[in-house]
């Protein structure tokens, strides 16, 4: 199936599907053909799309709205609609303006120890990020004032599919209709000026977020799938998703007890040890500084860190 990504053109969005490709260019091996969805700016308004297998152009599939509202049917058909190239699109996540991304942290234990968490409390701890923090792959990250630079956090995003209202953790899970490649780059003075993490959470750009591989093709993450993070072509982060504490089927079905998810709402499963804070000496992301997250069957999503200025030029 595709994956899917927004691509603009003249002023509207589309969102388009590639088959994912891992550090050093090697496809992933697929049992069928594979969809990565992302979203297009068009002239007709924002729109997801699938990608070719070189990534040079886009089919859409449907208007953003229209596929949120069933997205398993727009899954499960070939893409007809209009094809493009890529260089004439502008690419975006394929989120609905009003989708909720929750988060959730100290979900590896090695992650909680090199935080100084001794003991992880028997419910997950969940925070908020605004859409308009999302990004994609290739963008420019910029690092806020009054920050020594941005922390990595390679991790998963679960996409959920279905309205999900007082659910179990069986239903939650099958409910989820894809999986994308996230980093949730961190800044780290800013999140650490009170017990709530928003602030440090929700730089500018701070959320890149890659193609969208649907769930038939990615299987269950308890079955373990390899997330690495690299720095400037050095490892930093290298664990597997049964690492979890908190699964995705247990989060989403404690989530919707208090809320109803919604179609098009992400979950951010958290992410592993070896973020940059924790180092002796600390490290920090610093303008120039190149940024991979890749995950098995998801591809590599890849990031330019760079200063505040260009923050303020938009």
């Amino acid at each position: 199936m595709p994956s899917a990504t927004v691509v603009a053109e003249g002023g509207a969005a589309v969102a388009g599907l590639r088959p994912p490709f891992f550090h050093g260019g090697d496809p992933v091996p697929a049992r069928t053909p594979r969809l990565l969805i992302n979203c297009s700016i068009l002239a007709t308004g924002v729109e997801v799309a699938a990608l070719t297998e070189h990534g040079t152009d886009v089919t859409v599939i449907a208007t953003l709205a229209e596929f949120w509202a069933d997205p398993a049917k727009h899954l499960s058909r070939p893409p007809d609609g209009p094809t493009l190239t890529t260089a004439s699109i502008e690419q975006v996540p394929p989120v609905l303006p009003d989708a909720r991304v929750i988060c959730v942290g100290l979900n590896y234990l090695k992650h909680a120890a090199e935080g100084s968490y001794r003991e992880l409390p028997p419910y997950p701890t969940l925070f908020a990020r605004w859409t308009q923090s999302l990004t994609v792959d290739g963008a420019e990250v910029p690092v806020p004032a009054n920050e020594e630079g941005l922390d990595w956090e390679g991790e998963v995003v679960a996409w959920v599919g279905a309205p999900l209202v007082d659910v179990s953790p069986e239903e939650a899970l099958a409910a989820v209709i894809g999986y994308s490649v996230f980093n949730d780059l961190t800044a780290r003075r800013a999140q650490k000026l009170t017990s709530q993490w928003i602030l440090g959470k929700n730089g500018d750009r701070s959320g890149p977020l890659g193609p969208m591989v649907p769930a038939s093709e990615v299987g269950d993450l308890r079955q373990g799938l390899r997330v690495q993070t690299r720095v400037n072509g050095e490892t930093v982060q290298d664990a597997r998703t049964d690492e979890m504490v908190y699964t995705v089927g247990d989060t989403l079905s404690l989530i919707s007890h208090t809320l109803s998810v919604r179609s098009g709402d992400l979950l951010a499963t958290g992410t592993p040890a070896g973020v940059g804070y924790a180092r002796k000496p600390p490290r920090l992301l610093q303008p120039g500084d190149t940024v991979e997250v890749e995950v098995e069957r998801l591809g590599v999503l890849r990031n330019t860190v760079v200063g505040n200025g260009r923050r303020l030029a938009g």
